[in-house]
């Protein structure tokens, strides 16, 4: 049992080595936090959830890296098994969008959404490099893995740590998940298991992750992101100020030589040339007596010689 003290920083070491790809987690993490869950629908190999959202804060990912060839004897290659989780990092960049101070840091030290603060603007889950967080189709507020802080401030651990079978998912303070972390990738590499490797225990990856992994291949084959490609969204800081400080700078130029031209006198027109935009008048045509029906003259001369009015 882990002794759960506030102020002090906690976390999960998740060991995909003996990951079995079981979903007690998925199914523990969803009976605590009263998550309804999506529709499931099987996706490629034996995927019923598809990835981390609002409904799901566990997900059991299946990455069938198998050649289609036979393999010889002690050759064969097992399929990559991860439940992955909200990462709690330490430079986190969904705190770092949030316009309201929705997200939070705990006493535990991991990353939490107030559901009651929050505005439902969603650029937490644009930000997020790992795409585990979702907005809530009924209440409309960003949701994820909140560690099960409730839980925390029982004195219990996490959900998905307690159901996990393999004990591929540790929670304990992070100080001592680091060190067996370590003990463990070296007993690996000892017995001849070159690739497994440790992601996020250290700094590397956002100033590191308070949920890391033991990984049996390269990140990339996770869909994690790997040292170079982990930065923040303020990165693109720099560039963007320059970009917009060129584009106000041009548009005041602009501006001017518009205001400049406005105030040039006009050019000046000979006498006698009408302007360039005015048509010449149109002459009224000339006033014509009515025509006289035939046969009316004549009638009108006999008269005039009778005498007759």
């Amino acid at each position: 049992m882990v002794e759960i003290t506030p102020g002090r920083a906690y976390g999960f070491f998740t060991d995909t080595s003996v990951c079995i790809g079981c979903k007690a987690c998925e199914v523990a993490c969803k009976q605590w936090n009263e998550l309804p869950g999506n529709e499931p629908s099987f996706l490629d190999g034996f995927d019923n959830t598809g990835k981390l959202d609002s409904q799901n804060w566990r997900h059991v990912s299946f990455i069938d890296n198998v050649p289609d060839e036979t393999m010889s004897s002690g050759q064969g290659k097992a399929w990559l098994m991860m439940s992955d989780v909200c990462k709690h990092c330490q430079h986190a960049s969904c705190m770092e969008v949030c316009p309201t101070g929705a997200i939070i840091r705990t006493e535990f030290d991991s990353v939490y959404i107030q559901p009651d603060v929050c505005n439902g603007c969603r650029d937490c889950i644009a930000a997020c490099p790992y795409d585990v967080i979702g907005a809530d189709e009924h209440t409309g507020v960003a949701q994820k893995c909140t560690l099960c802080y409730d839980r925390l401030q029982g004195g219990m651990e996490p959900a998905c740590a307690k159901a996990c079978p393999t004990q591929s998912i540790q929670f304990a303070p992070l100080e001592e998940l680091r060190l067996t972390a370590r003990k463990r990738v070296s007993d690996l590499h000892a017995q001849g298991v070159t690739q497994a490797r440790l992601y996020g225990e250290d700094e590397a990856v956002y100033g590191g992750l308070n949920a890391f992994f033991l990984l049996m291949d390269a990140p990339e084959a996770y869909q994690l992101p790997n040292q170079e490609n982990a930065v923040l969204p303020s990165r693109n800081n720099a560039g963007s100020y320059l970009t917009m400080l060129v584009t106000a700078v041009l548009g005041v130029l602009g501006g001017l030589i518009a205001l400049r031209r406005r105030r040039e006198p006009a050019a000046a027109v000979p006498s006698g040339t009408p302007p360039p935009d005015t048509a010449p008048a149109a002459t009224a045509p000339a006033a014509t007596a009515p025509e006289t029906p035939p046969g009316a003259a004549g009638e009108s001369r006999e008269r005039d010689e009778r005498g007759e009015d």
